[in-house]
């Protein structure tokens, strides 16, 4: 008897507290107030500029400090910084001083004289053949090893960049070459630079020196590139890189010069424009 009283009692007891669950802790309005963000921080963010950081080794340095020398000697400009800013003052001085075509020239040049002889013999011989541009017409191996070759030896130049895969008449090679972030064109921030001291140079450097058709189709949008080797670059009229207005708001050329590396107004490209 006393048992079912006590049994009884329990299972009332178990019934009050599950109508009245006042044990349970209520839910704390303040959690929502991570769910949102300020609108202020939000449009902070969104106009700042994302910088990378470059972690050069010592055969970076060593490529850089060559090249950016190379440049000031050919173009007789000077530079009193060290390291990729050099590169990029000596780069920002050429494209003020000289006329596009002369700029194009003047890289050129500087690469004929920074570029060791040994690696334009290596880029352009090994290694089964050599004097690949004399005596071997162009062929899926040979394009797929200067995109490979390209990797490895100027990432430093470029920034982090991979071999990836294009279709050429119907088949798939791995004759291009990904640049991420390029980082020249992320240092200088300037449209005109990328072409005339890059885009149209190399075009003319690989395919005179090592005897590759070259084209560099850089995305002035996330400032990523695309080199495909084998394939003609469109002509100038053509290549809506050639399009490109100045960034205006970015570009260290006009920050410093205030000039623009294009003239929409004259429905000019960086390439016929005067710096």
């Amino acid at each position: 008897m006393e048992a079912n009283l006590s049994l009884h009692h329990r299972i009332h007891a178990s019934i009050r507290m599950h109508r009245n669950p006042t044990h349970i802790p209520k839910c704390s309005p303040k959690v929502l107030a991570v769910l949102t963000s300020p609108r202020d921080n939000t449009m902070r963010v969104t106009t700042e500029t994302i910088t990378t950081t470059y972690k050069d080794n010592w055969f970076d340095r060593l490529a850089i400090n060559y090249l950016s020398e190379s440049l000031q000697l050919t173009a007789g400009v000077k530079s009193t910084r060290s390291g990729y800013e050099s590169l990029i003052d000596a780069a920002s001085a050429v494209s003020q001083k000289f006329k596009t075509d002369k700029q194009q020239k003047i890289v050129v040049q500087t690469l004929q004289q920074a570029i060791p002889r040994p690696i334009l013999l290596l880029a352009s011989c090994l290694p089964f053949c050599f004097l690949i541009k004399t005596l071997l017409p162009q062929t899926r191996f040979t394009r797929e090893y200067f995109a490979v070759f390209t990797t490895i030896f100027f990432s430093w130049l470029v920034g982090p960049c991979e071999v990836t895969e294009l279709e050429i008449d119907g088949r798939t090679e791995k004759n291009a070459v990904h640049v991420t972030k390029c980082r020249f064109l992320a240092e200088s921030n300037c449209a005109g630079m990328c072409i005339n001291l890059c885009k149209m140079p190399s075009q003319k450097f690989i395919k005179d020196s090592l005897g590759m058709p070259f084209n560099m189709v850089p995305n002035f949008e996330d400032m990523s590139c695309k080199m495909i080797f084998g394939q003609e670059p469109p002509a100038s009229s053509e290549d809506p890189a050639m399009k490109q207005p100045c960034y205006k708001i970015l570009c260290k050329v006009k920050q410093k010069h205030t000039s623009d590396c294009s003239s929409e107004s004259d429905v000019q490209s960086p390439t016929t424009s005067n710096l």
